[in-house]
């Protein structure tokens, strides 16, 4: 008999507007118009009514190409950015039912370091250079109330251990490492508050192949180490298809389909995902 998951992220109606917005917007954007830019007051509308839920243990991918607002719902996910509108709750965050996105800012400062890690395709948006190695993670570990230096120390090496940053480089700065060598830094400091939902955006672009494959391996391995639920944006379905049990499929701010990654890749259903996945072929 499946054991039944715990549903550790659920997100209801999110939409993000860039711009004054109209009445119409929602309306006379997306895949059906072929545009996510609203032809009255020229809005753009990121994200439409964007709906999922995350298990505990799953990673669940979102992939679309540029432009398509699965970064832009990341951002909103973590705070970057402020929602326009929607639903966003935590299992974990008060009785599982409270809005994140309606929260003060102190409620949402305490989700975004205690409750997420993020990894960014810019690892420079993710760690700050002239932090060694160690003190990125230890910035993590701080904001999330952890003081003991002992413990920072411990809690650090341990993790850039695990992400194969060798501890002799513990001391060393970001900014004299490499593109590789700083993505695992930034999935360490990701790691460091232990969170249960852990956000990916296009972690693998700009890599060499061969440090994509590396950091990809790293991925599935603390996921299945950690059980941390993951959130994977990517414009590749190689990248989908090697990570996500699940994956949601977006174009012009909407989700087109949404199911098994398998079966996602395998027989796909809407002309645009045909498109998407022929051409990759």
């Amino acid at each position: 008999m499946a054991v039944e998951q715990e549903i550790v992220l659920t997100v209801r109606n999110l939409s993000k507007l860039y711009g004054p917005g109209c009445p119409d917007c929602l309306s006379l954007t997306g895949p059906e118009a072929g545009t996510n830019i609203c032809p009255r007051c020229h809005t753009i509308v990121a994200c439409n009514g964007v709906s999922f839920e995350l298990e505990s243990g799953e990673i669940l991918g979102i992939v679309g190409e540029s432009g398509s607002g699965k970064s832009t719902l990341v951002r909103c996910l973590y705070f970057d950015e402020d929602a326009t509108s929607g639903e966003c709750c935590f299992s974990a965050f008060g009785d599982g039912r409270a809005n994140a996105f309606a929260q003060t800012s102190q409620a949402r400062r305490y989700i975004r370091n205690h409750l997420l890690g993020i990894v960014y395709q810019n690892p420079l948006m993710g760690i700050k250079p002239h932090f060694t190695a160690g003190g990125n993670v230890a910035e993590k570990l701080l904001t999330a109330d952890v003081y003991n230096v002992s413990a920072i120390r411990q809690r650090a090496a341990a993790l850039l251990e695990r992400t194969e940053v060798p501890l002799a480089r513990m001391d060393d700065f970001p900014a004299h490492f490499s593109g590789g060598m700083q993505q695992r830094v930034q999935i360490a400091k990701a790691l460091a508050n232990n969170p249960p939902v852990l956000l990916l955006d296009e972690v693998t672009t700009g890599l060499d192949v061969s440090v994509q494959a590396r950091v990809l391996d790293l991925i599935k391995e603390i996921q299945q180490d950690l059980g941390i639920a993951m959130l994977v944006v990517s414009h590749d379905l190689g990248v989908i298809r090697i990570l996500a049990d699940r994956t949601a499929v977006m174009q012009h701010g909407q989700v087109l389909e949404f199911g098994l990654t398998d079966q996602i890749l395998e027989d796909p259903q809407h002309r645009y995902t045909q498109l998407l996945v022929h051409s990759t072929l």
